[in-house]
Order: structure tokens, then sequence, then C-alpha cells
């Protein structure tokens, strides 16, 4: 049977859903959205390379492995550990498959053909990895998947044939043609800024299509959704498989941002850290993941020199950010966009009321 079968779910309260419905027709009327949209345009000409590359563009990398994971978990209910662990298989294979300073291990295809391999040997690793993951639920599926993560580090770091062990791969050659260095600070800033609204323009439009109505349902209610006919299944490995891809397109922009990929990069930590973002943000709208990355980027680029001009080691940043995120699950579970949204909606509530600001 069809995976989006009968999806134009009507849900008993609209406004129960409302957050995890992406991007609004609202939203391009909205003013704050058009100037964010023009100061990402011209970040090149108002911000240096280390702001331009390792701030935004960082942050923009960050965010997009991110919201693969805001998808499978927001619109999915389905918590995956593995998603940097696919954004560093990407990252591996675009070494591997490519031209690097390790001659002996990269075949040295040319990027054009190197990287869509990548991304789709990626994207079957993180289907398949769903697969298996799909059958279990809630910290079961954390813990499958925490297992992939930590299975796939352990291989990278003791294989020495593949992945050159702990050493990783350095000097990755990154596109060059039409006459332009694309990983020169300016194109390479358009190029991640290109991939990041063309996946948030994806899941926000896919939140709305029957497939992702159905997955919604499937979230809120699985034994409701199979009695009316869906593959319950099917429409959980097809999300992973989705998200697996847009985790890829991160992988190949982070292996081209360092140049180089190791172990560390995909170590258990790391894939904790991609949570962490995810849930600061906002786990329930595509704009989430970006805003918990930005916060993650200056907590992690700044907080280490601010420590140790207090005094402090700076190697206790790692404690500020937890701190942080324990402070924000605790207040807010939607994260960054769900107090905002409720601020907001206070707001309109306070004007609306008798007395609150509305003549006439």
């Amino acid at each position: 049977m069809s995976i989006t079968q009968n999806a134009r779910l009507q849900p008993d309260n609209p406004a129960a859903v409302a957050p995890a419905t992406g991007l609004t027709r609202t939203d391009f009327g909205n003013p704050a959205a058009w100037a964010l949209a023009v100061i990402l345009i011209i970040m090149p000409l108002i911000a240096n390379g280390f702001f331009l590359i390792e701030i935004f563009g960082t942050t923009l990398i960050l965010g997009v492995v991110a919201l693969s994971l805001m998808f499978l978990a927001g619109y999915g209910g389905m918590v995956s550990l593995m998603q940097l662990t696919i954004a560093g298989l990407a990252g591996y294979m675009t070494a591997v498959l490519g031209a690097s300073g390790n001659a002996n291990i990269s075949l040295g295809w040319p990027w054009w053909l190197a990287t869509p391999m990548a991304i789709a040997l990626a994207t079957l690793f993180g289907t398949v990895g769903g697969a298996l993951a799909v059958r279990t639920e809630g910290i079961y599926t954390i813990m499958i998947t925490l297992a992939i993560a930590s299975a796939f580090y352990y291989f990278t770091n003791q294989n020495w044939v593949i992945f050159n062990g702990h050493t990783g791969i350095n000097s990755i050659v990154t596109p060059h043609f039409w006459g332009v260095d694309w990983r020169a600070d300016i194109p390479f800033y358009y190029v991640i800024l290109a991939v990041a609204v063309l996946c948030f323009g994806a899941v926000s439009y896919l939140a709305r299509t029957p497939f992702g109505l159905a997955l919604q349902g499937v979230r809120d209610n699985p034994r409701r959704m199979a009695a009316l006919g869906f593959n319950v299944n099917a429409h959980r490995v097809a999300a992973y498989a989705f998200a697996s891809f847009v985790a890829a397109l991160g992988g190949v922009l982070q292996v081209w941002n360092y140049r180089q990929i190791s172990p560390g990069s995909v170590g258990v930590e790391r894939a904790i850290d991609i949570l962490i973002i995810a849930v600061v943000g906002g786990i329930t709208r595509p704009i989430g993941p970006f805003i918990g990355a930005l916060i993650f980027v200056l907590l992690r680029t700044f907080t280490l020199d601010f420590l140790v001009a207090i005094g402090f080691d700076g190697n206790r940043f790692r404690l500020l950010i937890g701190l942080g995120f324990l402070v924000i699950v605790l207040f807010s579970p939607d994260g960054i966009v769900g107090l905002w949204e409720r601020w907001r909606g206070r707001g309109e509530q306070g004007q609306t009321q008798p007395g609150g600001g509305r003549h006439g």
C-alpha cells in the first residue's frame, strides 16, 4: 500500500500541531525574516573571513546536520544520534573517493563524481541504520543509533586501509572550476548558504505534503495510522532516508570546510552536540537547529577565552553549554523557538485584551 495513501489528516486541534508545520505563508510577510535574509546575503560585505566561515559558515553547516535530526524527532518522533555519523561517512567518502594528501588512500576521482557518490553511500548507510532503528521505540531507538555512532567511531579509529586510523585524511582537495576556487571564503560561504536554504525549504515543504502529514500522524498515534491502512515502518524508513541525505550534505560541506577529517570529527560527544544544538534551538520547527547552532558556535568559540580572562580553566566551556542546555530544557522543552513563540503570543494576547493598547 502506498505510504502516502489517505494522508490528508484532519487533526482534532489544529493549533496543537501549528508549531510543527515548518515555514508558513505569514513568514514571507514577516519583516524580520526579510531582514535576516538580506543580512545573510550581504554578510561577506560586513564580516571578515573569520566570522564569515568560522562563525556563520560553521553555524549553517552544523544547522544542516541538526536539521536532519529535527526532521526525524520533530515530525517523526524518532531521536537519532547517528546523524553526525552519516555526515562523517559522507565526509570520509568524499576524501577516499576524491583527491587528498594521502595518495595511497584516496582514489583521485573528480569532485563532481566523488561528491554525489559519497552522498549516495551515506544516504544508503543512514537508510539501512534507520531500517534497524524503526523496529524499536523510545529509549531503544536512541540506544541503537548511539551504538551505530560509537561503532563507526571505533572502526574509523582502528582502520588504516580505508580511513587511515586515528590520523585521518588531510589536505582534501576542494572544488575548483569555472576559474573559481569554491573553497575561498566568499564563494564557499554562498555555497553553504545555498545548501542550508535548500535544506530548510525542503524540510518546511515536506512537512506540509501528504507524506509529511502522515509522518506526523505516525508520530502521534502509530496504531491508529496502521489501522487506517498506512505502512508505519515505511514512513519511518523514508524519513530516515531523507534525513540521511540532508545530513550527508552537511558532512560534505564540513569536510570541504576543514579540508581534513579524522575519527575525532565523528566521536560520540560530537553526536551528542548535534542533539544539544537541535534541542536548544527548538526541535519543533526547522529554524530551531540553526538558532541552536549559532548559540553553540558562539559559546564554543568565545567562552574559552572569556573563562581564561576571568581566571577559570578554559576547558570548562562545555560546562556552561551543559548548564545552558539544562536551563532551556527545564523552562522551555521547545527550545529558543518555543520561548520566542510564547513571548510573542503573550504580547499579542495582551494587545487584544481590554486596556491592552488597542483602540476603536
